[in-house]
């Protein structure tokens, strides 16, 4: 029996690789399905961009409503290699990006409302429009929980941080605030005591949610004091566009007070913006995209890389590492099926 043909056949990029041909209500020209797309413009995502762009992939890359990640709110970055001077977080990815627009990417702005994974080409939803790819790169990263105060905001980058292993030696030999009551409040403040001549810790309840041995790690260090039942109203130093003190309330007597500090570091956590891939993909209790030999999720043609699934280390170096590894993955996938 002959080949079906006619106006309403479409060339569909078969999961094992062969191009074959089914009736379908849309038609998507071959010219219109991309190789790869990347969601996300953080370290991972540029760096995944370089790479699939330099394999002659052509990528697509996908800006979200926080372009460049939590770079493009970071000040002086002293631990990327090559920089022995350091370099600011903005002017980082900036360079990143035009390395990547260098070799042939292709940028877009526009927020990733919905995807299907499970047709192929990959369906991705971007306001009314919707493209289609052989293979997907997912880097779009973890947003740092907030207080959500104005003053807060204002500081971020001058003082106020949600990374102690990134800003915590600009601020040695001082006094540092930690916000939080878990073990990643109990990480930053045993991590900060290595530069600190006092750190803080203030939560809001009386009891902490961190684990037993985490809390008597830092319940032991001579550098920790507490601040329970407190909640911070303002951060000071807005003017002088650093950090000078916390305004706190004490949420039992209902009592204020001024704590000087010359930091405050949060650690209540963080958001992986992997919210649209639920039900797509497997992501952990916290939501954070799960994956096995480093960046394979369990949709084959589908990666993720940089803070969107790792929630130990999230630093810009391992963040560019993983993006490198997933756009390897990706040419490599494309290679084996017929691309």
């Amino acid at each position: 029996m002959p080949a079906a043909s006619g106006p309403n056949v479409a060339r569909i990029f078969h999961p094992y690789g062969r191009i074959h041909s089914r009736y379908t209500s849309e038609k998507i020209m071959t010219d219109e399905i991309r190789d790869t797309i990347i969601v996300g413009t953080g370290c991972a995502g540029l760096t995944a961009a370089i790479y699939a762009a330099r394999a002659n992939l052509k990528p697509l890359v996908l800006e979200g409503h926080e372009p460049g990640g939590q770079l493009s709110i970071t000040t002086l970055v002293e631990n990327f290699p090559g920089w022995p001077e350091g370099i600011q977080g903005p002017q980082l990815i900036e360079n990143m990006r035009m390395q990547a627009s260098r070799f042939g990417t292709d940028f877009r702005l526009g927020h990733l409302s919905s995807v299907d994974l499970s047709k192929r080409p990959f369906r991705l939803h971007v306001g009314k429009e919707v493209l289609h790819t052989r293979t997907l790169i997912i880097a779009s990263g973890a947003s740092a929980r907030w207080l959500g105060l104005p003053s807060e905001q204002a500081l971020i980058g001058h003082g106020v941080s949600s990374c102690a292993t990134c800003d915590g030696f600009f601020f040695s030999g001082q006094e540092i605030a930690v916000i939080g009551g878990g073990d990643s409040a109990m990480e930053e403040a045993l991590f900060l005591t290595r530069f600190a001549s006092k750190v803080t810790l203030i939560h809001r309840r009386e009891q902490f949610r961190a684990s037993k041995i985490m809390l008597d790690r830092a319940i032991g260090h001579e550098k920790i004091h507490f601040l329970t039942n407190t909640a911070v109203e303002e951060v000071l130093g807005v003017e002088q566009k650093e950090v000078t003190g916390l305004r706190l309330r004490n949420l039992v007597t209902q009592e204020r007070s001024i704590l000087p500090v010359s930091a405050m570091f949060l650690g209540i956590g963080h958001v992986p913006n992997a919210k649209m891939f639920t039900g797509q993909i497997d992501l952990d209790d916290d939501g954070y995209i799960r994956t096995h030999d480093y960046v394979f999720t369990r949709v084959a043609g589908v990666f993720a890389c940089g803070d969107v699934q790792d929630r130990q280390y999230r630093q810009a170096i391992t963040a560019a590492g993983s993006g490198c590894m997933a756009a390897l993955e990706a040419e490599k996938y494309l290679e084996d099926h017929g691309r």
